[in-house]
């Protein structure tokens, strides 16, 4: 294990232990830190048992009340409560307010591999505007069993050859297509034909062309297409984004986003990645675009060269047909450099790090599931806001449902996915041709389009000044 890596995990168990700590601390009432506060003689009473009802020590005096009260007359709202069970008010809600069952939109999740399994379907229990009304899988025993596990009815079952059938499911509302790269743009355009709107993984598709198709087939038959960037809804990196806009940084001059994971081809989610045919690409498809994608949300700008430089092991039959190694730098139009990196024979890490002229700033991990860090350092001072984990995945579901239900446009749009695919594109001929490339493109996106009325921003840097 390198220093870096213990580091993450000294710092991950400190962070285990301070929340375990905080926990046992309030659920005992406080009891520990008031002995501390009241002196040696109380915790040395408390240890050795003097005023229990251990042997030795004094009996408990069953059923006597005792009032530790300071005599002063309560507050109104205090002396109002009734001692018997009431209605109180409604308290303020820490989520996002949800809506009624029946009011929620209907989901089906196409593919059920160890992704949709373990991470969308259990998301849908923290979903306010989302719930599960159809699963599809080429495995019909298996879509039987989540079917039955999870309460969809015997008509939202769908296999992939009979999955036009579901334009005759009113109770379908929107797809989520989790099925290898290649496949999105068939199942895209056939949902949007059958008149369901879209979230489809990343990376969109293997091709621009590809990506193209998909938004047009959602155009024509005027139904929502939005991609699953999970990590544009997650709290951490919005608090980021916010710094950023809110020039805690300064001026930024240099990204540094590094991405890798090391693939065991004896797994089946890791063998159709490492297949062209059906990913694509490797692991810049699969793991370095949360590095491209970052890179721009971070800037709120759209790269305009790429040279990138790609390197995979002979030896290492993983990469046969895919590459293993990406090292690529991003050029901004305010003079900012990306430098990003992704492999698919590291351990796993993920993190970036934004230097501006005023402070820098980290986040690692970058784009786990859960226990996200962030800090922001002038020299001086080091923040490190305290910053409540949500579900993504629920967060990212339920906002393509209000947009659905409020006729709004998605923040993750069919073109950024696609803009997502061009410079993937790009550092390929890059890496190819050993050249910078120009990447020609007139996307462009409101920077603070993710942070404006956003309900899982968080409100940490006003707390952090005070």
């Amino acid at each position: 294990m390198s220093e870096q890596d213990q580091h993450h995990v000294d710092r991950d168990e400190e962070a285990t232990f301070s929340i375990n700590r905080r926990r046992f601390l309030q659920g005992s009432s406080g009891a520990l830190l008031a002995a501390g506060a009241l002196g040696p003689a109380f915790a040395h009473a408390a240890a050795s048992g003097e005023g229990s009802a251990r042997s030795g020590g004094r009996q408990a005096s069953n059923g006597q009340e005792f009032d530790f009260g300071n005599g002063a007359t309560a507050p109104e709202g205090v002396s109002s409560v009734p001692a018997s069970a009431t209605g109180r008010p409604m308290p303020d809600l820490e989520q996002y307010d949800p809506v009624a069952p029946d009011e929620r939109l209907g989901w089906a999740v196409v593919g059920l591999g160890d992704f949709a399994l373990n991470q969308i379907l259990p998301a849908f229990g923290n979903s306010t505007h989302s719930r599960l009304a159809g699963v599809v899988s080429g495995n019909a025993d298996k879509a039987r069993q989540v079917a039955q596990q999870y309460g969809v009815a015997d008509s939202g079952i769908y296999s992939y050859d009979n999955f036009d059938e579901i334009s005759d499911n009113d109770d379908i509302d929107i797809v989520y297509i989790i099925l290898p790269n290649a496949l999105h743009e068939e199942f895209t355009v056939r949902a949007a034909q059958a008149g369901k709107h879209v979230l489809c993984e990343k990376p969109m598709a293997p091709s621009v062309e590809a990506c193209q198709r998909m938004i047009e087939a959602c155009r024509d038959n005027d139904r929502k297409l939005m991609i699953a960037y999970r990590e544009q809804f997650e709290p951490h990196n919005l608090a980021a984004i916010k710094a950023i806009r809110d020039g805690m940084v300064g001026d930024v001059n240099l990204l540094s986003v590094n991405t890798g994971v090391s693939l065991d081809p004896e797994e089946p989610s890791a063998q159709w990645r490492l297949n062209k045919a059906l990913a694509g690409g490797g692991s810049l498809y699969d793991i370095g675009i949360y590095a491209l994608n970052a890179s721009r949300y971070l800037l709120g700008e759209e790269p305009t060269q790429v040279f990138a430089r790609i390197h995979s092991r002979e030896d290492d039959p993983r990469f046969a047909q895919v590459e293993d190694n990406v090292a690529f730098q991003l050029i901004f139009p305010n003079g900012a450099v990306a430098n990003c990196t992704s492999s698919y024979s590291t351990p796993k890490n993920n993190e970036a790090s934004v230097f501006g002229t005023k402070a820098w700033l980290r986040m690692a991990p970058l784009s786990n599931y859960y226990n996200h860090w962030l800090i922001v350092d002038d020299g001086n001072q080091r923040i490190e806001p305290s910053i409540q984990e949500i579900d993504q995945f629920a967060a990212e579901m339920d906002h393509l449902s209000r947009c659905v239900q409020d006729d709004t446009a998605p923040h993750a749009s069919g073109e950024e996915g696609m803009q997502d695919v061009r410079i993937i594109r790009a550092i390929y001929e890059s890496a190819a041709t050993g050249e910078m490339v120009s990447i020609e493109s007139d996307y462009e996106r409101d920077p603070n389009l993710l942070i404006t009325d956003s309900p899982n921003l968080p409100d940490v840097w006003q707390q952090s000044d005070s």
